[in-house]
């Protein structure tokens, strides 16, 4: 019998768990939860049949390391159960739709911040709904691209979601909320106001299921670092609502799950492989890079895939690993579940997995390059693994 080869892996890589050790496990009880008017939800201690208001606040790039090291005074910290993985890759696209969907990578098709999708003209990003380079795409595309059902869809319990309001309403939010009582707001303050009065409304009807999602945390990351002081403030700032929750809901009942869809690392620009538009590597693409600058896929022209090669061996030693595309499918990377229908176009020829600390960027005709110094979708424990936080109220 031919045995397949044992992958190679990046340095401190930790995969995604597709069990109850990860939040694809989380996603699946929770939809599990929704539809089954009977069910119990062991994440936040409800029992089979109990009527309870369930709470699920993200807090989008908030790491489990970050919480356990500058985060070990806080409150979060104290009601932190344990950790969990993120998917793969370790990113928000990809994440937070298997949050609202309870559907693994593999099956919703969204592998990272660019896809690969020729009928939409190549690599576009399915957040903003954009073509790379390019501009807005049509909103009816939305229809055609996203596959998955929101967990929301059909649910035997009332669902609320909310939404920071620039996007709640966007294609990609109405497709994945859809069932749920959409409702947006403006800053964390009225977040939680909202939250506070969705939680009381949803105890007079008997129970229910709140989706709430916080970008902040990862915009600040992004934009000064995983670690500056700006992030710093904003996780005080979650802390003290989180803490007023508690506090404010206490005997209620409710039960509040706090998690995240990545954790975060920093990069600089000594450790950035900026791919030359005029070099060799472009030639060999039949598309730009897609995925994530921690986690690049490539779709290699046909014919071209020995030389794309020998690139990789020559160039991305101690920066990064080639895999296959094949192999990355094989392996499981992407979770378990009937494989969406592009899944070998999303994930392409061959995958770069950056080593900890390196990133990868090219840039588009007709594209403004973003310079971010946190950066996320790579294999380390830092981007992996995220909290489970859980406050019986």
């Amino acid at each position: 019998m031919k045995h397949s080869p044992v992958p190679r892996w990046p340095p401190s890589h930790v995969l995604p768990d597709y069990e109850q050790g990860g939040i694809y496990g989380l996603a699946r009880d929770l939809r599990t939860w929704l539809h089954s008017p009977h069910a119990g939800l062991a994440p936040a201690g409800v029992e089979p049949g109990e009527a309870a208001v369930v709470v699920l606040l993200v807090i989008d790039g908030l790491g489990a390391n970050f919480l356990s090291e500058l985060g070990a005074r806080s409150a979060l910290a104290a009601h932190c159960l344990r950790t969990l993985t993120s998917v793969f890759p370790s990113t928000t696209a990809s994440a937070v739709t298997t949050l609202m969907t309870g559907a693994s990578p593999a099956e919703h098709g969204l592998n990272g911040w660019f896809i690969h999708d020729h009928r939409f003209g190549g690599v576009i990003s399915p957040l903003p709904l954009e073509l790379r380079g390019r501009g807005p795409l049509a909103p009816g595309v939305a229809a055609r691209l996203f596959r998955e059902d929101s967990m929301f869809r059909a649910a035997q319990r009332p669902t609320v979601m909310l939404s920071p309001s620039e996007i709640a309403f966007s294609p990609y939010s109405r497709h994945h909320a859809h069932g749920a009582r959409i409702r947006p707001y403006d800053g964390l303050a009225m977040l939680e106001e909202v939250l506070l009065e969705t939680v009381g409304e949803l105890g007079r009807e008997g129970g229910g299921f709140i989706h709430a999602y916080y970008p902040s945390f990862d915009a600040l990351s992004h934009a000064y670092g995983c670690r500056s002081p700006q992030v710093q403030t904003c996780f005080g700032r979650i802390d003290g609502m989180f803490g007023r929750l508690c506090e404010r809901l206490a005997g209620s009942g409710t039960r509040i799950l706090v998690t995240a869809d990545h954790g975060f690392i920093d990069s600089s620009p000594e450790h950035t492989l900026q791919v030359a538009q005029d070099g060799e590597m472009p030639k060999m693409l039949a598309a730009p890079l897609f995925g994530e600058r921690r986690l690049a896929f490539c779709s290699v022209r046909q014919g071209a895939e020995r030389e794309f090669e020998r690139w990789a061996a020559e160039t991305l030693a101690g920066r990064a690993v080639l895999m296959s595309g094949a192999d990355c499918i094989g392996a499981g990377l992407l979770g378990p579940g009937p494989h969406h229908p592009r899944l070998a176009e999303r994930v392409g020829s061959y995958l770069l997995l950056m080593e900890p600390g390196w990133t990868i960027i090219d840039v588009v005709e007709g594209e403004t390059p973003h310079t971010l110094i946190g950066v996320h979708g790579g294999m380390t424990a830092d981007e992996m693994r995220v909290p489970l936080i859980a406050a019986h109220l």
